[in-house]
C-alpha cells in the first residue's frame, strides 16, 4: 500500500514538474508594467475604458464575452445609459411568446454579452474551421497571464524563422505553443482611435485592451486588495494589543 502510495505521489510530481517546465518554455514575455501588478496595484479607469473600446470596435467582432454582463461595464466607468446603448446594438433569442414562438429582441444591461455568432459551429465556419475563443477568462487563462496575452498580441512576425514551416492559413506567432495560429495580426499602430485622445500605437492598444480583459476576468480586484490591505492592517493591530496584553499579565512572574 505504502509503495502504491509513493508510485501515485511520484507521478502526480513528474507531471507537476512537466507542467511547470512547459509554463515556462519559450520566449521570453514581455510585461508593459500593468497597473494593477503588486499588492498595492489597481485597474487604471482610463485604460480600462480605452480597453473596452478596443474589444467593443475590434475583438468582439469575432470572440465572446460571455461571463461578463452588460451591467457590469458601470465597473469601467460608462454610465448607465452607455451600457443599455451598447447592449441594443445586438440581439438576442428569448421567448416564446403568447403564440409559442421564439423571437429576437434587442439586448438588456441585464444580458450577458451577446456573442458574435449564434453557435460555436457557425464561428469556426466564418473563421476558417477555428472558433475564436471566448475572453471572459483568457487574461488568467494562460501561463503568463496578462503579461502572456500582451505578448501573444504583439508576437507576430512577417514571416517564420528559419526551419520553422506555418501551414496555409496560419499566421506566425512567436509567442504561441507551436508558432501557428488562425487569427491574423490585429495589433496595428492607429487600429483605434481613442477617445481620450491617447495615442494609439500597437503597444499601446494591446496595453489597454489587456487591462481590460484582466478585468473581466477579475472585476473584483480592487475591492479584494482593498479588503485584503485593512484586514493585514487589523490583525497587525491585534497582534500588538494582544502582545501587550500578555506583557501586562505576565510582568510579575518575569
Amino acid at each position: 500500500m505504502q509503495k502504491l502510495i509513493r508510485t501515485v505521489l511520484a507521478a502526480a510530481f513528474v507531471a507537476g514538474a512537466s507542467q511547470i517546465a512547459l509554463a515556462h518554455e519559450g520566449p521570453e514575455l514581455t510585461s508593459p508594467g500593468f497597473s494593477f501588478d503588486g499588492v498595492f496595484g489597481r485597474y487604471d479607469q482610463a485604460a480600462l475604458k480605452r480597453g473596452y473600446q478596443v474589444f467593443h470596435d475590434v475583438c468582439s467582432n469575432c470572440h465572446s464575452l460571455r461571463f461578463v454582463a452588460y451591467r457590469s461595464l458601470t465597473g469601467i466607468g460608462l454610465t448607465e445609459d452607455e451600457v443599455k446603448t451598447i447592449a441594443a446594438e445586438r440581439e438576442i433569442q428569448a421567448g416564446p411568446n403568447d403564440e409559442g414562438q421564439m423571437f429576437m429582441r434587442p439586448g438588456r444591461a441585464s444580458d450577458h454579452y451577446i456573442p458574435p455568432f449564434p453557435n460555436e459551429k457557425a464561428a469556426a465556419a466564418a473563421n476558417g474551421g477555428a472558433a475564436p475563443p471566448d475572453l471572459s477568462l483568457m487574461a488568467k487563462a494562460r501561463a503568463g497571464g496578462p503579461d502572456y496575452v500582451y505578448s501573444f498580441l504583439l508576437g507576430f512576425e512577417d514571416a517564420p524563422p528559419e526551419g520553422v514551416t506555418i501551414p496555409e492559413g496560419k499566421f506566425y506567432n512567436k509567442i504561441f505553443p507551436g508558432h501557428a495560429v488562425s487569427m491574423p495580426p490585429q495589433v496595428v499602430d492607429d487600429l483605434v482611435t481613442f477617445a481620450d485622445g491617447t495615442k494609439a500605437t500597437k503597444e499601446q492598444i494591446a496595453h489597454d485592451v489587456v487591462t481590460f480583459l484582466a478585468w473581466s476576468a477579475e472585476p473584483e480586484l480592487d475591492v479584494r486588495k482593498s479588503l485584503g490591505l485593512w484586514v493585514m492592517g487589523f490583525l497587525t493591530v491585534l497582534t500588538a494589543l494582544f502582545y501587550a496584553l500578555k506583557r501586562q499579565i505576565w510582568k510579575d512572574i518575569h
